[in-house]
């Protein structure tokens, strides 16, 4: 294919972002087509495996992003209720040493701004909401909720879990509600209690990733923007949530009432919370394609998961560089996109699968060890299909 092809990406998001960095790294001609008003990424903190920080680095964000993120000093799993120490392990320095990239954590909007700040800025287009796209012979076109068609050589889908581009190659289906809700929220890092359990005798450390499971909900917990912000992600199993809302205002009551009889030291921290949102988490099944004629899906587009794993934005990163490798790589498109789907819908069916797993060991009592993440730390997508698996 020309090095100049043009790549149609709807959806600027961090996926979209990232395949317009990898795709003109590799000489392609990039638009991206975001349906809002002004830029920004919402949501608050995200979870950078190896796997996700070896992509980060061949696009060369990596290292812009280190002051603005955080390598927690070790993983701690507490009991909900009690407290009581489940486990702890060595984080920093032990996933680069065996995995080839740091565990980092980071705010979202921080990963969003250093994407779109290696993009030319009239490569952006707002306001333009997607509603199809279709392929040809020769070209891709997508259209817009104004009328306009627009056409290019390939279109990518990065349009989250509610795809206008899937829904356009695979007919609508509604996504599956998994029983879980969450709140997300920050709080300052002077807020982190650091005695807890029975007679506080289980030290937690502002500088460490803890996690707090119980049958009824888990609680994730890491510091964000260089330690001085603490990351809450409240997951909290439900049978009825109908909101078809991304996320909603919540109040800091609501917080507590779903949290009602867990351990004292958790709740206090909570009350410090001045503003969160809740949302309904969803997956789907796994997709059996992702990609018709010129036509492809990215991200959650393509494979939303569950939370429980962490790995929503790595597979998406992960995407985006096999993305542009495999389309440099042929000189068809078709079977670029070919490739492409070969080389990653099976492992983003795995992980989401892997995913769905966790969020029901986690909801056992007592819950089991949690699932090993180790073959997923390891990939690396930056290489040559085969060489990381």
């Amino acid at each position: 294919m020309a090095r100049r092809a043009r790549v149609l990406v709807v959806g600027a998001g961090i996926g979209g972002l990232a395949a317009a960095c990898a795709l003109r790294e590799r000489g392609f001609e990039v638009e991206v087509y975001e349906r809002a008003a002004e830029l920004g990424e919402a949501g608050a903190g995200l979870q950078l495996g190896p796997n996700a920080v070896k992509v980060l680095r061949a696009l060369g964000i990596e290292e812009r992003l280190r002051p603005l993120a955080f390598e927690p000093t070790n993983i701690v799993s507490v009991a909900s209720h009690d407290g009581h120490l489940r486990f702890r392990e060595a984080l920093k320095g032990v996933a680069a040493a065996q995995f080839g990239a740091p565990y980092l954590t980071a705010h979202r909007a921080d990963l969003h701004a250093l994407l779109l700040a290696r993009l030319p800025a009239d490569s952006i287009h707002l306001r333009a909401q997607c509603t199809g796209a279709s392929s040809f012979d020769d070209a891709a076109v997508a259209v817009f909720a104004d009328g306009r068609a627009v056409e290019a050589d390939i279109v990518v889908g990065a349009d989250g879990i509610n795809s206008a581009v899937r829904d356009g190659l695979l007919g609508a289906q509604p996504a599956r509600f998994t029983q879980q809700m969450a709140w997300r929220c920050i709080v300052p890092i002077d807020c982190v209690p650091t005695d807890i359990g029975p007679g506080k005798s289980v030290r937690i450390g502002r500088d460490e990733y803890v996690g707090w499971i119980g049958a009824d909900g888990h609680v994730i917990c890491y510091p964000i923007r260089g330690g001085s912000l603490y990351n809450i992600f409240a997951g909290h199993v439900s049978e009825d949530w109908v909101e078809e809302s991304w996320s909603v205002p919540s109040s800091v009551d609501e917080l507590l009432a779903g949290y009602r009889g867990w351990n004292e030291a958790l709740l206090q921290m909570l009350g410090h919370v001045e503003h969160c949102y809740k949302w309904g988490i969803r997956d789907r099944d796994p997709l059996e394609h992702w990609t018709s004629g010129r036509v492809a899906l990215l991200g959650d587009a393509a494979h939303p998961m569950m939370p429980t794993l962490a790995q929503g934005a790595a597979i998406t990163l992960e995407d985006a560089y096999a993305l542009a490798r495999n389309l440099a790589r042929h000189d068809d498109p078709e079977d670029g996109l070919r490739a492409y789907e070969a080389e990653r819908l099976p492992r983003a069916s795995k992980v989401q699968l892997q995913a769905r797993q966790q969020f029901r060991n986690n909801r056992t009592v007592p819950p089991p060890p949690p699932l090993s993440r180790d073959w997923i730390f390891a990939y690396d997508a930056t290489s040559e299909p085969g060489a990381a698996m």
